[in-house]
């Protein structure tokens, strides 16, 4: 058997350089607050977009997860269609790498498009740090980043 560059224990934990473990506190049948103007209000979430899942285990995400949602209150030509969104506040804490706790009011999404562009314009309230170092369109639209 070969030898390995870097024990798999290591990799497969993430420990070697790979993003920060956010604990996932919004997880399928959220309902989430549109926090952009696209004319959603409320926003439901169906799937986690790459998770490959488990027999029984509900899907989860945290800030700056990709995921589907459907569109539950909104202008008529909004609502009952899925739409992708980028989880970008949630209510469940969570800690950052420093040793800083991090919790919103509230769980919010932001509508985007399949190629990764914002639908809407502008983001209402604050938005995660982790989902603006992920999503620079995010980061540019936002009006407050925490």
């Amino acid at each position: 058997m070969a030898a390995r560059a870097r024990p798999r224990a290591l990799f497969a934990r993430a420990m070697l350089g790979q993003k920060p473990k956010i604990a996932k506190g919004v997880q399928a049948g959220t309902m989430l607050k549109c926090a952009d103007n696209t004319g959603a209000r409320a926003l439901r979430l169906v799937q986690v977009m790459g998770y490959k899942g488990r027999l029984r285990r509900v899907p989860l995400a945290g800030v700056g997860d990709l995921i589907m949602t459907s569109v539950r209150r909104g202008t008529p030509d909004m609502r009952r269609k899925l739409f992708q969104a980028v989880v970008v506040r949630q209510k469940m804490p969570f800690r950052r790498p420093e040793g800083i706790w991090v919790q919103f009011a509230d769980n919010a999404a932001v509508i985007m498009t399949a190629e990764g562009e914002m639908k809407g314009s502008e983001i209402r309230g604050p938005v995660a740090r982790e989902a603006a170092e992920r999503w620079p369109r995010i980061a540019s639209a936002a009006s407050t980043i925490v």
